[in-house]
């Protein structure tokens, strides 16, 4: 028999992924690796690279971004702690907001949920004005609507690609 969406244990999710130190193409491709071993997690899906300009203060280098998709049966908050232990293991530090990091892993979409507590708010609050979550969205669901209220469509009329660049 098959099993119902509405009872099956897993979520799709949508997980930002960033780095502008200490070889950034090497710490998003090695983080991608790294999520597909999760446990508790399957099928995972990741756009391109993307390089783009830094949010946050001046004078940082460069992002390279990336989205992956997966589906986990772990909690928000479960999968949270499981992307910041990844973002340890590759010696993140947080000094200051928006700063330069040699990994940043952003849960954006945890299915249609919507979550504001003190340590998550799902969909991510920025996610609708960054063109280097939105593009990279789009390249691996095209389709999507954001917590069962805007497609993503929408949102990518609403920013404009700039100097983003898939690589």
């Amino acid at each position: 028999m098959a099993e119902s969406p509405a009872s099956s244990p897993w979520t799709r999710c949508y997980i930002g992924l960033g780095s502008n130190l200490e070889n950034p193409v090497t710490q998003v491709a090695t983080a991608l690796l790294e999520l597909q071993r999760l446990d508790n997690c399957r099928h995972l899906i990741h756009s391109s690279l993307y390089r783009s300009d830094p949010v946050g203060p001046p004078g940082q280098p460069d992002y390279i971004n990336a989205v992956a998709s997966l589906e986990t049966s772990l909690s928000p908050l479960e999968l949270l702690d499981a992307l910041q232990a990844l973002e340890q293991q590759h010696q993140r530090v947080r000094v200051q907001h928006w700063g330069p990091r040699t990994l940043d892993l952003d849960l954006l979409l945890y299915g249609d949920q919507l979550i504001s507590n003190e340590r998550l708010t799902v969909p991510h609050p920025y996610l609708h004005e960054r063109n280097f979550v939105l593009y990279p969205l789009a390249e691996i669901n095209p389709d999507l609507t954001i917590a069962q209220q805007k497609s993503l469509a929408e949102c990518i009329k609403q920013c404009e690609k700039g100097t983003l660049e898939r690589i």
